[in-house]
């Protein structure tokens, strides 16, 4: 019985419906219309916000991207600065060096000429010291002898020659005559 029953009620669905595999008329009309309101949803609103989306992301990384570039580029340029400024800071330490050797070479030049001056100027004080020396001590040493000699000349000839006048003139022609004996031996 439930065969024939079942039977039945396939028969009277092949009436309504002749072909199995298309919906009735009422449905097509329906899916068709969801279909549109759909596709028209997806179209206006969903598809224009996964477009917005993807192009902020797009450019998020391309944006990434190119301030990746740019801080690259910028570390680079920085790198290259930093390796000219201390490439000019060595120069500019040698250049110091240089000079420093160059003012300690003309420090000690003319600490030495200023040495030089100061012993040439003590040679000379010293050779002036001497002269005046020597001559104070010849001074003294003709007086000295011109005494002595008039002494002895007195001695010798029994008379005083206690008169400054005579014995001045005795004492110096007696040096001179010494002197003279002593230029002609020379």
């Amino acid at each position: 019985m439930y065969l024939a029953q079942h039977a039945s009620g396939l028969l009277a669905a092949e009436e309504k419906n002749p072909n199995p595999l298309l919906p009735d008329a009422a449905e097509m009309i329906v899916g068709i219309f969801a279909f549109l309101v759909v596709l028209f949803f997806l179209g206006k609103v969903l598809i224009p916000r996964i477009q917005k989306a993807l192009e902020e992301r797009t450019d998020a990384i391309e944006g990434g991207i190119k301030r990746a570039e740019e801080a690259q580029a910028e570390a680079q340029r920085t790198l290259e600065q930093y390796q000219t400024q201390l490439a000019e800071a060595r120069q500019e330490a040698a250049r110091i060096r240089e000079e420093a050797r160059e003012q300690g070479a003309q420090i000690i030049a003319e600490l030495r000429d200023q040495a030089q001056a100061e012993a040439q100027r003590l040679v000379d004080q010293a050779h002036t010291q001497i002269d005046a020396d020597r001559q104070l001590a010849f001074t003294q040493l003709r007086t000295e002898i011109g005494e002595l000699a008039i002494e002895l000349a007195g001695r010798i000839v029994g008379e005083s020659l206690e008169d400054e006048a005579r014995r001045r003139g005795t004492v110096d022609r007696f040096l001179d005559e010494l002197e003279d004996r002593a230029r002609a031996g020379a």
